[in-house]
Parts: C-alpha cells; structure tokens; sequence
C-alpha cells in the first residue's frame, strides 16, 4: 500500500517535480493524490497536471483572514484522506489550528541549515554572516515557523566566488535529493514524530537531523 500524499505548492514545483518523479521511478511508495496551489497560473500545477495529477487552486487573495483560508484549504485536503502533507515551496505562514491537525504528518523543506536563518532570504543571509557552509534542512511542520523537529539536512560549502544565485541553485540540487528520501522514509513506516524529536528507525534523530555532507561536491 503506497502512502497517500497531498502537496502544497505556491510556485514552480521543482521539488514537486522532485516527489513525481521519484514517485514514477518506483523510488519512493508516496502517492501524491492531489497538488493544491494557494496561487494560480503557477507553473508546479501544470507540471502535475502533466504526471496525471489532479489539482486544486484554493487562492489565500479571496480569503479575508487567515483563518478562513486554512478552515477551507484544510477542507480541500482532507477530501482525500491523505496520510502525509508536503509543503513544497509553499509560502504561507499556517496558523496552530492548521499544523496541529497534521501533527507528526507534515513536512517542509526549508533552504538553510536550521535552527540558522529561518524565514526568508537565507542564502544572502548566510554570505553576509561569512558563513563556509550552507544546506537545506527537511523538517516535521509545528506551529513555530521552520521550528519543528529537523529530519534530514545536506550541508553545501559556501565557495569565495559565490553569490546569492549560485549558492541556491548548488542548495537546491540537494533539495531535489532529500526531500524524496524524507518522504520515502515515512512512507515506510521508518519516520515518525515523537513530541518534539523526529524518529528514524527507533531512535530520536539529533537536532540536526541525519546528516548528508555535501561539501565534496
């Protein structure tokens, strides 16, 4: 039986397109039952269209409070009984009402090493820190923005010639390689969440999360 998954998108879904495919190569046992948007027109819908993806816009513009968007896009996902939640590039602040819901089956992928740099900007922000590593972190989704329990990072050197540009893209190429494997982890029954620890095969991951070095390449 494969994991039925819902994932939220506000933009172009590269990571989206991460999941698909390894959801098509048999590389992970999700099965993304629908990719709702909180905006239309973007390019990740079309990109799920294009697997055979249903979708769904629930557009936060016509809502008047925030509040009211996540009762409806709570709604909207809970129609097929999804097991897991990815947040993928999705760029809404969720209220307690919302995360509590999805306790312990929600996942976001965030592009620093956290706890460092939550929010926005972080690879500028990691440059103007002087920092020689960067990364992305995959983490359990809490009320507290990028502040649940970290599940998986890979670490990125920050080269002297990097800038904001070339710093994201080597982060995201990383981002493309963790995120399936987050997901494929809890799918197999291996990951779960544990008050505030993420477990991995029955023992609480430390605050970084597994650890992916990927300052050799």
């Amino acid at each position: 039986m494969k994991t039925k998954t819902v994932v939220l998108i506000s933009g172009s879904g590269s990571n989206l397109q991460a999941l698909i495919d390894a959801q098509s190569n048999g590389e992970t046992a999700i099965s993304i039952e629908s990719v709702i948007s909180n905006r239309p027109g973007v390019l990740g819908l079309d990109r799920a269209t294009k697997a055979g993806i249903t979708t769904q816009v629930v557009d936060h513009t016509l809502f008047e409070s925030r509040e009211a968007f996540d009762i409806q896009l709570k709604a909207t996902i809970d129609q097929y009984q999804p097991e897991l939640v990815i947040l993928a590039g999705f760029m809404r602040i969720l209220t307690p009402a919302f995360t509590n819901h999805y306790a312990g089956r929600m996942l976001n992928i965030h592009p620093s090493l956290l706890p460092k740099y939550q929010g926005l900007h972080t690879h500028q922000r990691a440059l103007d820190a002087g920092d020689d590593r960067h990364g992305v972190t995959v983490h359990f989704v809490t009320a507290e923005l990028d502040g649940g329990p970290n599940i998986i990072q890979a670490v990125v050197p920050i080269n002297t010639n990097d800038n904001a540009e070339s710093l994201a893209k080597r982060v995201q190429q990383q981002e493309h390689i963790i995120y399936p494997m987050a997901a494929q982890w809890f799918a197999e029954g291996r990951l779960c969440m544990q008050g505030n620890d993420a477990v991995l095969d029955g023992s609480i991951l430390p605050t970084s999360g597994f650890v992916m070095d990927a300052r050799s390449q």
